[in-house]
């Protein structure tokens, strides 16, 4: 699933505060262009790296005036005031390595990530699903370090890249739904919904959403409160 239109926003005004007018950010994993738009609106000199050619077809439509290149995160070239890693961590190979990168060819490095499960509203989706689906296996703990949502193991893994942690900010970034349709409409569409939908069907699954999210209501729609953490540092000495 993806957010609702704007729902980046809040992300975005942090990552970028205090960046002057017509400084150079490299937007690593670009998507769609996105924040490059947004950070084009501040005055601000973008490149966007994606390995996807999709994505960048798309995001040279979405920011006009940035530069758009296909790239490795995890292989980064030039020079730039920030190098912008906007909810692309959890989605590479390497973290680590691509953090080394970033501090490398970066002044600045913001970075940002999900908050704990149990920090953010999105997974009230789970809830109102869960008894549609197959049973959840008994939670072991995973092998290996913590995930990033882990803030802890958010700084760490920034020392380890040879960054000094600034700053490991919380932003709350609220998702609306402007009404029913729009709140369980990507759900249905979504793998979990789809299987849902076909054991129980839809309008037991549509009942099921709206009394999980009755306590969320907001006007005519829905605003759920999502966290989000925004690494700020810059390369150690």
């Amino acid at each position: 699933m993806t957010g609702p239109a704007g729902w980046g926003e809040p992300l975005y005004e942090r990552v970028l505060a205090g960046v002057p007018e017509g400084s150079t950010v490299l937007d690593v994993g670009c998507g769609p262009g996105v924040f490059a738009a947004f950070a084009l609106g501040r005055g601000l000199q973008v490149t966007g790296l994606d390995a996807d050619r999709s994505a960048l077809a798309v995001a040279e439509k979405t920011a006009l005036g940035a530069r758009f290149v296909l790239g490795d995160a995890h292989q980064l070239d030039g020079e730039y005031d920030l190098v912008a890693l906007v909810q692309v961590l959890a989605h590479v190979t390497n973290p680590l390595q691509v953090l080394k990168e970033a501090a490398r060819v970066g002044g600045l490095v913001r970075a940002t990530a999900w908050g704990r499960e149990e920090e953010s509203d999105l997974r009230l989706f789970g809830e109102a699903l869960a008894p549609f689906l197959p049973p959840r296996p008994e939670r072991r703990r995973p092998a290996g370090p913590p995930p990033l949502t882990d803030p802890e193991r958010f700084r760490q893994l920034a020392d380890l890249a040879g960054l000094e942690v600034v700053a490991l900010d919380e932003v709350t970034s609220p998702f609306d739904y402007e009404d029913d349709d729009a709140l369980i409409g990507p759900l249905l569409q979504s793998d979990l919904g789809r299987y849902a939908a076909n054991r129980a069907g839809p309008t037991a699954v549509r009942a099921a959403v709206l009394e999980t999210f009755a306590p969320r209501r907001h006007g005519e729609g829905y605003r759920l409160q999502n966290l989000f953490r925004v690494l700020d540092a810059r390369p150690a000495a």
